[in-house]
């Protein structure tokens, strides 16, 4: 383990990493931050949350002050890929906050923003490039981005871009990006075609890993509720009002069932918002922004949030319903529990989305605690069935301490339904 002032870095990323708090590195970035500074290429294998974006950003921009002279017109010398608008952002942000002492310039382009205006920033040519390769394909097309200048390449969740169909557009990418450079790869799970893609971008690839693919945060409390699909809405909102103040991100699989389920929420005084594939970039972006101060409390969205979002006070998750891929179970989960902290995942299990929760149990190699119902296994929340670790302190919702009744012996402070003005 190292101090991150172990790494000789320049005098602007040392005030950058103080002054966003970082001291000592996280496993991931233990691992992977001095083979990167080495030049190596990285094959990195951890769940969201483990400080994937330190682990390559900070080497990336410790390389590129290093390198003499500005960016030519329409060029970048680093390209980062991403698989959702949500996450190009997420790192473009902390990326900024590194850069903000230096004369690094980062630039995003995402799908469902002026292209234009895209075209017009990168006639001036930028350090770093954060794109989604949908949007990246449509650039080069038009001949508004030239990445042969491009010495270092980031894929990040690069198993979600496979899962989006993006391999097509890495393949149109990849020869068009300058050589030599410098490849790193990070993904939370191994599928076999990731390992096909690791071989056609990577060079004597250095593989890290800080958790098996498939394995939650140590420090999520997961429980389970079996019940009728009519009962879901009343028993979201008998655990929502338990904890009013707590920021709960709630997951649901399709569109309209994210945005009806918001507008009843809304409808019954819950200070809730949504953010889902209809949602426009600019109202995805205020919902998160919202939720990230705290202004709403509840934020209800689709898979489009399960690898998006890096907010360290979200305390809680429930998987309103399970998701149809079991990776995707664990990403959701994963955005609790951030930074080091505790958090709590609470899942509704439907009988029609049992073999759903098989599939989860099976990729986790765990059960998750039965905190009501009877399982078509016979498991039954009985009030002595135990959360997959230990409560927190000063108690928790149905997850940290199971009931077979709503509202169970754990109560908490209950909010009045206030109708929405």
């Amino acid at each position: 383990m190292f101090d991150f002032d172990m790494l000789g870095l320049s005098p602007d990323l040392n005030k950058a990493l103080t002054r966003m708090g970082f001291s000592e590195p996280t496993p991931i970035q233990n691992q992977a931050i001095p083979l990167a500074m080495d030049g190596q290429d990285i094959l990195g294998l951890a769940q969201t949350g483990t400080g994937k974006t330190l682990a390559f950003g900070l080497p990336l921009v410790e390389h590129l002050l290093a390198e003499p002279g500005r960016p030519a017109p329409r060029t970048a010398k680093a390209l980062i890929l991403a698989p959702t608008r949500e996450l190009v952002n997420q790192i473009a942000e902390a990326l900024r906050l590194l850069t903000q002492d230096t004369k690094l310039k980062v630039t995003t382009v995402v799908g469902g923003q002026s292209i234009g205006r895209q075209i017009s920033v990168l006639s001036r040519g930028t350090d770093i490039l954060v794109a989604t390769p949908g949007r990246l394909i449509d650039l080069m097309t038009r001949g508004a981005v030239d990445l042969g200048q491009v010495r270092h390449l980031v894929l990040d969740e690069a198993d979600q871009m496979l899962d989006l169909g993006f391999i097509h557009a890495l393949r149109r990418i990849a020869p068009k990006l300058g050589t030599p450079r410098q490849t790193m790869l990070f993904s939370a799970t191994m599928p076999k075609q990731m390992e096909e893609l690791s071989r056609a971008y990577l060079t004597d690839p250095r593989r890290v890993q800080v958790s098996p693919p498939g394995k939650a945060a140590d420090k999520i409390t997961q429980s389970v509720h079996f019940l009728p699909k009519a009962e879901k809405p009343d028993r979201l909102r008998e655990i929502l009002s338990r904890d009013l103040d707590a920021l709960t991100l709630v997951f649901s699989r399709t569109k309209h069932g994210a945005e009806k389920l918001m507008k009843g929420l809304v409808a019954d005084g819950y200070n809730a918002a949504s953010i889902h594939g209809n949602k426009s970039q600019g109202q995805r972006d205020r919902a998160i922004k919202a939720f990230r101060d705290g202004t709403v409390k509840v934020l209800v969205a689709t898979d489009v949030a399960a690898r998006g979002i890096d907010i360290p006070g979200v305390a809680y998750v429930i998987n309103y319903d399970l998701p149809e891929v079991p990776d995707n179970y664990v990403h959701r989960i994963g955005r609790t529990a951030r930074a080091g902290r505790e958090g709590e995942a609470i899942a509704f299990c439907a009988p029609d989305e049992a073999d759903l929760l098989h599939q989860i149990q099976k990729l986790m190699k765990m059960d998750v605690p039965v905190a009501s119902g009877t399982s078509p296994l016979g498991e039954r929340g009985d009030g002595g069935s135990r959360p997959s670790r230990g409560p927190r302190s000063g108690g928790g919702r149905p997850g940290a301490q199971p009931s077979g009744k709503p509202g169970g012996a754990q109560k908490r402070r209950r909010g009045p339904r206030r109708r929405a003005a």
